[in-house]
Order: structure tokens, then C-alpha cells, then sequence
């Protein structure tokens, strides 16, 4: 006997450039991870509501805390179907690190959400979907961009204005991104917060910053179409002494970033909130690739991920014609 089951499916994302100013209504491009995976895997049970992740094992009833975005997510897309008593179990396997600026959250609402509606066999637009991953996010982060829902339910890097609608862009670049975890989970509040006071403070001077950053987004852009790795790397380290500026950098990434300069990369920032979690590193080839994750692993970093350039190239090629 076959036994019914749901699958779904999401990966982990990067911000390319744009973290904070996007808070503000500038753009940012933002890039899935696709070799950093998350699967969510419901299949029937004969009694009961019963979940086994990493983040919370046990009765779906009981769950609290920091497993409670997706707990709603779930009740409210059973009660969307009238299936609120149904028996199943979901079991979520996840390769990607919370905390890091990776989209942990978003992906795990993204494949929850997929394999329900498998398992019960719904269509999904994207549309719906994202509205259903905004469900769990506002638990979480309470008023959330729709950054990480969009990138990381993507194949594709995304282009992101707050309040707009995102879409695809175009890649054509090679080399690699190397995405290295500092070991100290990221502190997006406080580093929110200290721009958020900057603002307040110094609104002129402020903005002056965050209009830059929208500036090197539009040429980040420009420079990932038309092949130009060297200005992605450029526009990379002016918008890492802007954000250390803003005061959401910390003494290890700057540390980490100016051994990676040093060491082959064309241009190196953190992502994400800041005060910790990644950074990322552009390297034109695999000897440099090889080599920065040699001497970052030296200086302490945890783990580390390579997106090959080339791919999301065609995974945007894909997506166009599907």
C-alpha cells in the first residue's frame, strides 16, 4: 500500500547588497542558495498532529516559543482546507543554520506550506504562497519584508523593493560566491535598532548613506548583467565601509573581511542584520575559492558554502520559461 505523502521543498538566501537601506525603501538583490536545502516531508498518521525538526519534536498542540510562526502556519492552512482534525506527521530536515541571515525561517514556512498543499493535494500559486509564509514570519519578526519568503521559495536572484513586487534578474557572471559563517549568531535587532537611533539622530547624514547603497544596488545590477565581476567586488567593499559606519559590522567580521581582501577576493561584506552571522567573499575562480575558504577556516569561521555564479544564471533561465 502506497502511504500518502506531502513534499516541500525551499533553500537558504544571501543578500547580494541592500541589507538595512532596504528597510528604508532602497532596493536590494538578493540570491538563493541553492545547494542549501530545507525539505518538509508530511505524510498520514492515524493519531494525532506530530512534528520532528530540529526546532521542536512532539504534538503540534503543545508547541511554543520559537516553533510558533509555523505552528499558526500550519492551523491556518488546515482550517483554509477544513481539515483541522486531520492525523499526520511532518517531518522537517533542514541544512540551513538559524540565525546567520540565511532565511531560516522563511524556508522552513516555504516547505511547510508546499507540503501541505501537496499532501492535500492543492494547487499553490506564488501569490498564495508568500501570503501564507507572511503568516508565519509576522510571529517571528513581527513586521516582516517579504525578502526571505521571495528568495528563499526562488531558484533565482531576486530583485527586492520594500512594498513592491519582486522579480527575477538577469546573471551573467562567473566565479564564485563564498559564504562564510563567523561563528557569532547575527543580532538583527540591535544592529536595526542602532540605524534605526542613527536615523533619528543624524536623518541627513543618514540618508545620505542609504542613498548609496541604493545606488551601488542599481549598479550591482547593472554590473551582474553585463558580466563585470571586478565592479560587483568594488561595489561589495564600498557598501562593507558603509555598513561599518552604520555601526552594524562587528571587530570578527571586519577581521574576517580584511584577511579575505588579502587573500583573493575581489571584494568581501558582510550580509544580513550584522553584528555577526556571514559574510561573503567574490572569488573569480576555483584556486582563489579554494584557497579563501583555506584561510578563513584558519582564522576560526565555522562553515562555509560556495554558489557557483554560473548557476543562478540558469536557474534564472529556467524560471523565465516555466
Amino acid at each position: 500500500m502506497k502511504i500518502k505523502k506531502g513534499i516541500g521543498t525551499s533553500n537558504a538566501k544571501i543578500i547580494l547588497i541592500g541589507e538595512h537601506s532596504a528597510v528604508y525603501n532602497q532596493p536590494a538583490i538578493v540570491i538563493p542558495l541553492t545547494a542549501v536545502k530545507l525539505t518538509a516531508v508530511t505524510t498520514a498518521s492515524t493519531t494525532g498532529q506530530y512534528i520532528e525538526s530540529n526546532y521542536y519534536t512532539g504534538p503540534l498542540s503543545r508547541a511554543v516559543k520559537n516553533f510558533a510562526g509555523i505552528k499558526k502556519l500550519i492551523q491556518t492552512i488546515l482550517q483554509q482546507f477544513n481539515q483541522s482534525s486531520a492525523n499526520f506527521k511532518m517531518t522537517i530536515t533542514s541544512a540551513i543554520p538559524a540565525e546567520r541571515g540565511m532565511g531560516s525561517s522563511a524556508a522552513t514556512a516555504v516547505a511547510v506550506t508546499r507540503s501541505l498543499f501537496d499532501f492535500f493535494d492543492r494547487p499553490l500559486s506564488r501569490h498564495r504562497l508568500l501570503a501564507l509564509a507572511a503568516v508565519s514570519e509576522k510571529v517571528i519578526h513581527g513586521s516582516p519584508s517579504g525578502m526571505d519568503a521571495a528568495t528563499t521559495s526562488s531558484s533565482a536572484p531576486i530583485w527586492f523593493v520594500k512594498g513592491q513586487a519582486s522579480y527575477n534578474l538577469p546573471i551573467n557572471l562567473k566565479g564564485n560566491l563564498v559564504i562564510a559563517d563567523s561563528g557569532i549568531r547575527g543580532q538583527t535587532g540591535p544592529a536595526v535598532a542602532t540605524v534605526r537611533a542613527r536615523m533619528a539622530d543624524f536623518p541627513q547624514e543618514t540618508n545620505v548613506f542609504m542613498d548609496r547603497l541604493g545606488q551601488l544596488a542599481y549598479s550591482t545590477r547593472q554590473a551582474i548583467a553585463s558580466a563585470q565581476l571586478t565592479k560587483v567586488g568594488q561595489n561589495f567593499t564600498t557598501a562593507q565601509l558603509i555598513l561599518q559606519t552604520l555601526g552594524v559590522s562587528s571587530e570578527l567580521l571586519d577581521h574576517l573581511i580584511f584577511v579575505a581582501q588579502r587573500n583573493g577576493s575581489l571584494g568581501t561584506k558582510l550580509t544580513g542584520g550584522g553584528r555577526g552571522g556571514c559574510l561573503i567573499a567574490l572569488a573569480p575562480d576555483q584556486t582563489t575559492t579554494d584557497h579563501l575558504i583555506q584561510v578563513l577556516k584558519n582564522e576560526g569561521v565555522t562553515q562555509t558554502w560556495v554558489q557557483p555564479l554560473a548557476h543562478l544564471n540558469q536557474a534564472h533561465q529556467q524560471e523565465e520559461r516555466s
